[in-house]
């Protein structure tokens, strides 16, 4: 099978080894060290380092600019892009100077509503104007578009290809759950190469979920990557079981990070143990690690499920 856009994190999934993804969080201003100080932590960790697009909303550095950075530190990034912010021209002008600046991994999502902004300290951005001129689905199709036909959505030519593997996100645990699947569904025809999930703590239903997946041949076209967020104490998980849409978390690892004696080594443990149980799990080619601002945390949880050194890819 030919390359879509031979990055490593395609070469690693196409040559059948179980892959890591990471994430990088822009930070809340112009300071290009932000990323390098991340990106010098998780140098040779992971395969691929996801960049997030303003996410919850919040004013952050651009995708593209701390993709480029990362590229630039030698760090495969895979650019994070959202419908919230952006009509189908401003998206296809943006995908096109990505791929100029040899960007080549993008994650096509919906984007958080722009009222997730506003908590805690941050007054966030309410008020602002949401887009959603397209839909995620859609975007992955406008994607495929510019990679593989070279043409804009409207129909207009581009002057060549733009070479991207496409990525998408799946939250199968959220309700309605019966239908997720169906949409994990339409986001592989569309043309998702690969998956990225919503964190998943709840082994037994995640597994039933992916097993539906497998039942409809979905995991023979893409690949599923289980996504995993360090959990630091009972309070975060219970505020992700309470308010984060599609996080099941069971009450057993609540309780566990309650009455543990330290609970980030104990979140740890847990990482562990999930990283070990979606390896298990048929059809799960891979996992998307995220250590929210706690990055450093991310190169001894990897090492210790024994997922380093990562394969030597050509």
């Amino acid at each position: 099978m030919s390359e879509k856009a031979g990055t490593r994190l395609e070469k690693v999934l196409s040559a059948g080894h179980f892959a890591v993804t990471a994430e990088v969080g822009p930070p809340r201003g112009p300071n290009a060290g932000a990323v390098i100080e991340k990106a010098q932590i998780l140098n040779g960790v992971a395969d691929a380092f996801n960049v997030t697009d303003n996410q919850t909303a919040v004013v952050r550095m651009s995708s593209i600019a701390a993709s480029k950075i990362l590229l630039d530190q030698q760090l495969e990034p895979v650019m994070q892009m959202v419908c919230r912010d952006r009509n189908r021209i401003a998206i296809q002008s943006d995908l096109l100077g990505a791929s100029a600046l040899g960007i080549r991994n993008v994650l096509c999502l919906s984007g958080d509503h722009q009222k997730a902004s506003a908590g805690g300290k941050l007054k966030g951005h309410p008020g602002a104007r949401n887009v959603y001129d397209i839909d995620s689905i859609q975007l992955i199709r406008v994607v495929r578009g510019l990679r593989d036909q070279a043409v804009q959505e409207g129909g207009d030519s581009i002057t060549e290809p733009a070479p991207f593997f496409i990525g998408a996100a799946w939250t199968p645990l959220a309700p309605p759950v019966a239908f997720r699947t169906f949409r994990l569904a339409k986001k592989v025809a569309a043309g998702a190469d690969f998956i990225q999930t919503q964190a998943v703590y709840d082994l037994k239903a995640f597994g039933q979920a992916m097993a539906k997946a497998v039942d409809m041949g979905l995991t023979d076209k893409t690949a599923i990557l289980a996504g995993i967020i360090v959990p630091r104490s009972a309070g975060m998980l219970s505020y992700m079981n309470r308010s984060v849409p599609g996080v099941v978390v069971p009450e057993a690892l609540i309780r566990r990070m309650k009455t543990a004696e330290d609970p980030a080594r104990e979140g740890i443990r847990i990482t562990l143990e999930l990283i070990a149980g979606v390896q298990e799990i048929a059809g799960v080619k891979g996992v998307h690690l995220q250590a929210i601002e706690t990055e450093h945390l991310l190169p001894e949880i990897i090492k210790s499920a024994g997922l380093l050194p990562r394969p030597l890819i050509v």
